[in-house]
């Protein structure tokens, strides 16, 4: 098993509609459907630590070892920040349905990991992922991305995600789905 700081620390959002339905979109780069998800930076959280940041790789090892609540402060956070830049959604236009208890961990394929981690020596992400339901109708837009990262979108039903992911995301997709899936079934009565 590799080390908690080989995994970039990360959230991951579902964002679902007024009927039940949940975002999906397509990656430019490799044209792979993917919830939206992201990085946590290093300004996003103030944790309380003797460590210095000199580096991503201290900023995680120190983010491992800070207490739960500043973990979790800095997943909101994040999700905050991705989720305005990935799509356009502000925070204040959704509510938390739930969230994951768990950090899950996905290896991404040697030839498929960035650069800049492989150098630092990130093998995957780690991830805290958080259900999110719009309050209203709202227009996605990937405008804000810096990345720019996606090209196209879709409201899909609760399972579908599984059948478009890519490989080696699955596990996780799956247990994630599995986990919050008793958060949708009390906020969706009979949507499948």
């Amino acid at each position: 098993m590799k080390k908690d700081n080989a995994y970039r620390l990360n959230v991951g959002l579902i964002i679902v509609n007024d009927s039940g339905r949940v975002l999906l979109c397509k990656r430019k780069d490799n044209h792979q459907w993917q919830f939206p998800q992201g990085g946590i930076n290093k300004d996003e959280a103030a944790i309380s630590t003797s460590k210095t940041f000199n580096n991503e790789v201290l900023f995680f090892n120190a983010l491992s070892e800070a207490p739960i609540c500043s973990k979790l402060k800095a997943a909101i956070s994040a999700a905050k920040r991705e989720m305005f830049e990935e799509v356009g959604i502000k925070f204040q236009s959704t509510r938390i349905l739930g969230e994951t208890k768990t950090w899950y961990k996905y290896e991404v394929p040697k030839t498929k990991i960035k650069p800049l981690f492989k150098k630092r020596g990130i093998v995957g992400q780690k991830q805290k992922w958080f259900m999110l339901k719009l309050k209203n109708p709202i227009k996605v837009s990937f405008d804000n991305n810096p990345d720019d990262e996606f090209n196209d979108y879709a409201w899909v039903s609760y399972w579908h995600p599984l059948s478009k992911i890519v490989s080696f995301k699955k596990d996780v997709y799956q247990n994630v789905l599995i986990e919050l899936l008793s958060k949708y079934n009390k906020e969706f009565k009979n949507v499948g």
